[in-house]
């Protein structure tokens, strides 16, 4: 394995865009983690089974499906900060519906609709917060690793998460499983203030389409083109299918798996602790992604090898009966995942023109989003057949059909696999790669 020594000299005002860029990612992760420790509960106490309350997860992964690709068309004609703070709006609205539902027991047709809704508000998020940062850091003179900024965010977002999780479930264990998500709504109202006052594109001129369908058409050709024309790309957002669409499962089901283990279903604070032993991983592994980057030459190598240990822990999860070595097994989970993700956020972020980043970012979403909506509905159904062990066994299965995909996107060799630096601006070259400075 060679050794890569990326170099580190930010500018004042790229330290300010990592300032804002950080800002966002707690104010978000704080809001979200609020309700992740009780969400599955919250919906199973409003009257859902397993089948319906990752059902109801499945729809808000269908909602990002539809949507990605019209707000796509927000960030790149709008502009990036447009996109955020319509975001933070739709989905301080439907936090709020989602509590009213619970409190009325809603018909299980209205919680789909919401969902759907609430995919809406972070399609909003998805890909141009990502696009924000990359353009305005690449137009203030940034020559570190991308890994190290997106490491930073990852332990930055892990903390928020941390204090947001067990906050969720201690509000929820004090009050009701309700009150984190009207937390939620308030916090999601502040954020909107605090990016209206610092947010601003830097290095991006939005497009400025005149027609809202025509935009919608030439984004759609745009992903097409540059995400699944590039073959690098295209691979990486087919694993994503499954490895985002298992992860949206696993991460709910933590809850209430977490709760059986320990023999007590009022026990909100143990579902809390699932979401905070991850959070607390995050804030470690982003810490060692720029640090693990340097030990592989490929950025790929290292997804692979997270990818088949991140694999072996939902098999030992679901032939797992002990509570503590849930949460060790929980924590080399975290760990994995979080130190991969900025490599992988690098990885991609490098093979994509500026021009087109917000929407390929957000197309990458749509695919993972995908698998979530086809995936967790089977998974939730597997959990009624078989209890969540069952289904984390299968999760497992399913997971590792992203394995192949991976290594084909190795196989074609792009320079963002080895790349080190920020990205270049530059156009792709006759065999549809993108070359990345050195």
């Amino acid at each position: 394995m060679d050794r890569v020594e990326p170099q580190h000299t930010p500018t004042p005002t790229a330290r300010r865009v990592q300032g804002v860029y950080f800002t966002l990612l707690i104010g978000n992760t704080l809001a979200a983690s609020l309700i992740w420790g009780v969400n599955t509960l919250f919906l199973l106490d409003a009257g859902l089974s397993n089948l319906e309350a990752f059902a109801a997860n499945a729809f808000f992964s269908v909602g990002m499906v539809l949507f990605e690709v019209p707000t796509g068309v927000v960030a790149d004609t709008l502009g990036r900060r447009v996109s955020y703070l319509l975001g933070t709006l739709t989905l301080a609205a439907t936090t709020l519906m989602y509590w009213a539902l619970w409190v009325t027991h809603g018909p299980f047709w209205l919680w789909a609709i919401v969902s759907v809704l609430l995919g809406l508000g972070f399609t909003f998020f998805s890909g141009a917060v990502d696009a924000w940062l990359v353009d305005a850091l690449t137009a203030t003179g940034y020559t570190g690793t991308l890994e190290r900024v997106f490491g930073r965010g990852m332990a930055l977002s892990g903390a928020a998460m941390f204090v947001g999780s067990l906050a969720g479930g201690a509000l929820a264990q004090a009050t009701n499983l309700g009150m984190p998500f009207v937390a939620r709504a308030v916090i999601l109202v502040a954020m909107f203030v605090v990016a209206a006052l610092v947010m601003r594109d830097l290095g991006f001129t939005p497009a400025g389409r005149a027609h809202p369908v025509a935009a919608t058409k030439e984004v759609w050709r745009a992903s097409l083109k540059y995400g699944l024309g590039r073959p690098p790309v295209r691979y990486l957002m087919f694993a994503s299918f499954f490895t985002t669409g298992v992860g949206f499962y696993v991460f709910y089901a933590l809850q209430p798996y977490l709760v059986e283990l320990w023999g007590d279903p009022n026990a909100y604070s143990i579902a809390g602790l699932a979401a905070a032993i991850l959070s607390g991983s995050q804030v470690v592994g982003g810490w060692l992604a720029p640090q693990a980057r340097r030990l592989f030459r490929r950025r790929t190598t290292l997804m692979i090898l997270s990818l088949a240990v991140s694999t072996l822990v939902l098999v030992g999860l679901g032939l797992n009966r002990s509570f503590w070595l849930a949460l060790v097994l929980l924590v080399i989970w975290g760990l994995v995942d979080a130190a991969t993700g900025p490599v992988r956020q690098a990885y991609l972020n490098d093979m994509i023109p500026s021009a087109q980043r917000a929407t390929v970012l957000s197309f990458d979403s749509l695919m993972g989003s995908a698998g979530g909506a086809v995936i967790q509905p089977v998974l939730g159904r597997a959990a009624d057949l078989w209890g969540y062990p069952g289904s984390l066994l299968l999760s497992g299965g399913i997971r590792v059909l992203a394995m192949p995909f991976l290594w084909l996107s190795r196989r074609q060799h792009s320079p963002a696999d080895v790349a080190t630096g920020a990205p270049a601006e530059a156009h792709p070259d006759a065999s549809g790669q993108t070359p990345i400075a050195d």
